[in-house]
């Protein structure tokens, strides 16, 4: 289950992120709710996840998770492009989280 809660709030974050950049500079009253319910869920899985994973393995996954579904929302729903270059690193990204996992 700790590793359920882990998943949970780092797509968490990307939610966060993302109601953010709707939220075009909490300009837009609905989208800036959304961003704070998000962090706060985000960062509360993240605690349930702490309590029992060490904060050295829980941390990097979850902003990994964070970063690459970032990634991912802005190249599919904001059509932001990406250097072809840059998907070397997503790739290290995901391996490098898949590793910590594997490892921890």
């Amino acid at each position: 289950m700790t590793w359920i809660y882990l998943v949970v709030a780092g797509l968490f974050e990307v939610a966060w992120a993302t109601m953010m950049k709707l939220s075009n500079g909490f300009s837009h009253l609905g989208y800036a709710v959304a961003t704070v319910i998000g962090m706060i869920l985000s960062f509360g899985f993240l605690a349930l996840a702490t309590k029992h994973l060490p904060l050295s393995i829980a941390y990097p996954i979850w902003t990994g998770i964070g970063a690459v579904g970032a990634i991912l929302v802005g190249l599919v729903f904001f059509k932001e492009p990406i250097a072809p270059m840059t998907w070397v690193f997503i790739a290290m990204l995901i391996i490098g989280i898949i590793g910590i996992k594997v490892t921890s």
